[in-house]
């Protein structure tokens, strides 16, 4: 077995108009008690390419997602283990040592992954809200059999054979991990592995990432009794912010009592636009209007 010191590290980082936040995120990996020994940023159709320090890799790739963009970054990658990270999010200062130490034993990491702030002290309602129900990685893990790739490690020949991400026609992360475990592979769950996202900038940003994951979950659903379960899951859906008051409550993920109020804010006005637009999916159907949103 390869010793940790000998590991060689590829960083694969998707690109897509972020250069700011790209530059912080380098800066983070630069920083970073075990640096990578290889960076690669894949530029997915930005109005501008990035600038990037010399020890980077900058590639180009036109097809639309983030998915493709890291099939080309791996294809590229020289590392015996392959780590994501998403270009506006920040990684902890012992991501990669935290990755290089777990890797050892296993096959396919997934990490936490939490919320950066722009104010600690005045969280917005939709920083409240994501620090709850975002990023919930050790769940994906433990009850869904996926993690997130924006905090995705994996060994370069596990990669290999569980094949591409897939394009903006599919959740690739779910995709992936679904591939992945469906051959066997576990998933482990590394809360060490830490990397921190912004919280979205508005609303109408989350919607669209509900958008399309509906798009998805209706596109899976056959026959009658598929639509009658969808039906179900869309009146479930209204009520459900009640039931999430408990959580909401006893949750460490947000710091007070104000903070959880904002949360249960935010939740309320996400449950009902998710239902509306399961209804509008249950009666107009054509899930694909609803995937190919992309912020290009």
């Amino acid at each position: 077995m390869t010793i940790m010191n000998d590991l060689r590290i590829s960083v694969v980082i998707p690109h897509l108009n972020q250069p700011q936040m790209l530059a912080r995120c380098l800066g983070s990996l630069r920083d970073g008690t075990r640096p990578p020994d290889e960076v690669i940023v894949v530029d997915n159709g930005s109005h501008a390419l990035p600038d990037v320090p010399e020890n980077v890799t900058l590639l180009q790739e036109n097809t639309p997602g983030p998915g493709p963009a890291r099939n080309l970054g791996v294809a590229h990658a020289t590392g015996d283990v392959i780590a994501f990270i998403d270009a506006d999010c920040l990684a902890h200062f012992d991501w990669l040592d935290a990755a290089a130490r777990a890797i050892q034993s296993h096959d396919i990491l997934g990490g936490d992954v939490r919320i950066a702030y722009a104010d600690p002290a005045r969280l917005t309602v939709l920083e409240a809200y994501e620090s709850i129900y975002a990023y919930r990685m050790e769940r994906y893990i433990r009850e869904e059999g996926f993690t997130g790739t924006g905090n995705l490690v994996v060994k370069a020949p596990v990669l290999e054979t569980v094949g591409d991400f897939a394009g903006l026609d599919k959740a690739e992360d779910r995709d992936w991990g679904h591939r992945a475990t469906g051959m066997g592979f576990e998933i482990s769950y590394v809360p060490q592995m830490k990397v921190y996202h912004p919280a979205r900038r508005s609303f109408a940003d989350l919607y669209l990432k509900w958008d399309r994951q509906l798009a998805h979950d209706y596109g899976m659903i056959a026959g009658a009794h598929g639509k009658i379960r969808w039906l179900i899951k869309t009146l479930a859906m209204g009520l459900s912010p009640l039931a999430e008051i408990p959580r909401i409550a006893t949750s460490d993920r947000v710091p007070g009592v104000v903070d959880k109020v904002k949360a249960f804010a935010g939740l309320c006005r996400i449950r009902v636009y998710r239902t509306g637009r399961m209804v509008d999916l249950m009666l107009r159907g054509r899930p694909e209007r609803l995937a190919q949103k992309w912020n290009r």
